[in-house]
């Protein structure tokens, strides 16, 4: 994200909020939710893993400790890794958080070359930082030099056109529709080639 101080923001919602230490897997557990999520019957995957139905129930069911030959048919079975079988879904995909933004409503910073507006800034131990931007500036020469923050980027027109500048690449325009996604650390600038301030949507990972 580009402006006058765009790692205080990032750093900001990086802060916000502790973060929880993960709980104790049960592979039992884990091993039916992978099952389930392909849509299998015990059976289905028993063959799929060439266990006997009657193994892979015990180890679901905590019955039995598996080996790691057993492990390792199981994981080939599910198409991942062993590792991944001791590997929790991430809180992301459990935690059930939602939030949304109406028009108008995102929290407001504006810069000499940019007006931003942060989209669910209510959410807390967020991934990825949402910005709609009003893009002002009309010429690179606006920016005190080239803007890098931590992070991957992703930069959507829409309304306009525009044109990003980055550290390594020429300069593209980009008009309604088209999009970026690029290296943070790399400096990178946006301007506005048309009459009206042109509008994008930004997306940065935090991670």
């Amino acid at each position: 994200m580009a402006g006058s101080d765009p790692k205080s923001m990032i750093r900001i919602a990086r802060e916000s909020g502790d973060e929880t230490p993960a709980l104790p897997l049960d592979l039992g557990l884990r091993v039916r939710e992978l099952r389930k999520a392909k849509g299998w019957t015990l059976e289905q995957a028993a063959v799929q893993a060439g266990l006997a139905r009657s193994t892979l129930s015990k180890i679901e069911n905590g019955q039995m400790s598996p080996t790691y030959e057993a492990l390792k048919k199981l994981a080939e079975g599910l198409s991942i890794s062993v590792p991944q079988l001791f590997t929790p879904p991430s809180r992301a995909q459990v935690s059930g958080r939602m939030t949304t933004t109406k028009a108008g409503e995102g929290a407001g910073h504006a810069t000499a070359t940019y007006e931003h507006e942060l989209l669910a800034a209510q959410m807390s131990r967020k991934q990825m930082l949402p910005y709609r931007a009003r893009i002002r500036a009309r010429d690179v020469a606006e920016f005190n030099g080239w803007v890098r923050h931590d992070g991957e980027e992703f930069l959507y027109v829409l309304t306009g056109v525009v044109r990003l500048y980055t550290e390594f690449y020429e300069p593209v325009d980009l008009r309604r529709g088209d999009s970026a996604y690029y290296d943070a650390s790399m400096g990178h600038n946006v301007i506005s080639l048309s009459d009206e301030d042109a509008t994008i949507l930004w997306v940065t990972s935090l991670v």
